[in-house]
């Protein structure tokens, strides 16, 4: 039966519901992750970090984070540093969009709320990039209001435990979900509740061969009960990788810097720092190695090549710059042209 049909039939009872929330809270108390960001309840550093957080692994993201709020410690700052600093310092982290827009949305923070992130739902979800599941996060894990969260680990164990079948990548059934979820999230401890059921998703509930043993909910779990825990969520058919080929040159000028090209805008990854995909004319260039990159479902395999000659004919533009070697780290470079230099400058040394 589809979840929808399940929730209108009113199968979510009242005392079903509270003890999900005591089992899960007294998980979470005991077993939770020592997190930088659950150190702390400041409204700024939790939207950085549920914004880092989307589809980016815990262990990845909080080298970056603590970085990333060193450098940017509050809206105010944010807002006032450039777009090639705050990509520089996203450098790495992958899905820049991200970045451009909590740029932006630190403007309007700084510019019509005196740098303090609102708290009242309508204006949080008026900032650029805060949709309703970063919405939900700050408002009940810095607020403490009774918000909803729904990410894919929420959404997984909400139709494991209630056994409601349901797919992800559907919009209908995530529209449902989020009802059920906001008909579950307490009045006490709304933020604890909400970062507990994404918790148990990532490190117990997990999409394949999750731990039921271990499991807070396993008694009152229905996919366990009706031993169909494999079958909920419904299965999303996987989307087959695109493999794309590609160059890139290593041009070195006279003093040993390499030149690099902006993105422009309208094209993937606008705004970093890329190689060029062609030499200038007049530079005679040899291939020295290939390298792989994965984003999403492409796959790219790119040809290296580097100019066996110091180029000369390029001057500095806006969108074109030579940069010393040492300098590279101070750049928003493409996960493509980070490997191809090495690749090209392992080679020249």
């Amino acid at each position: 039966m589809r979840a929808s049909s399940q929730i209108r039939g009113r199968v979510v009872g009242a005392a079903k519901v509270r003890l999900l929330r005591a089992d899960l809270l007294r998980w979470y108390r005991k077993n939770r992750r020592d997190l930088p960001w659950r150190k702390t309840t400041d409204p700024y550093r939790i939207w950085i970090s549920e914004t880092m957080l989307q589809q980016t692994r815990v262990s990845v993201v909080v080298p970056y984070y603590e970085k990333f709020t060193a450098r940017f410690p509050d809206a105010v700052s944010l807002a006032s540093a450039s777009v090639d600093e705050v990509l520089a310092c996203w450098a790495g982290l992958g899905y820049y969009r991200r970045a451009r827009l909590l740029k932006r949305a630190a403007e309007k923070v700084a510019r019509d709320y005196g740098g303090a992130l609102p708290d009242a739902p309508a204006a949080l979800a008026d900032l650029p990039g805060i949709g309703r599941y970063t919405a939900g996060a700050i408002l009940s894990i810095a607020f403490g209001r009774p918000a909803a969260v729904l990410d894919g680990n929420v959404f997984r164990v909400l139709s494991r435990f209630f056994a409601l079948e349901g797919s992800w990548r559907r919009s209908a059934d995530r529209t449902v979900f989020w009802t059920l979820a906001e008909a579950l999230v307490p009045k006490r401890a709304p933020g604890d509740f909400n970062q507990a059921l994404m918790e148990l998703g990532a490190l117990v509930c997990a999409p394949r061969d999750p731990n039921c043993p271990v499991c807070p909910l396993r008694a009152r779990c229905e996919a366990r009960r009706l031993g169909r825990v494999d079958r909920f969520p419904t299965p999303s058919p996987k989307r087959s990788a695109e493999t794309v080929a590609g160059s890139r040159y290593v041009l070195l000028d006279h003093e040993g810097r390499v030149l690099l090209v902006k993105r422009p805008e309208g094209v993937r990854m606008e705004g970093l720092w890329d190689l060029p995909e062609s030499a200038p004319p007049g530079a005679r260039a040899e291939r020295v190695g290939t390298v792989r990159h994965s984003v999403l479902h492409f796959r790219y395999l790119i040809d290296v090549f580097r100019a066996s000659h110091p180029v000369r004919a390029v001057k500095d533009e806006a969108e074109l710059r030579w940069v010393a070697q040492e300098d590279l780290g101070l750049y928003a470079l493409t996960g493509a042209a980070t490997k191809a230099i090495k690749v090209g400058l392992r080679t020249n040394n």
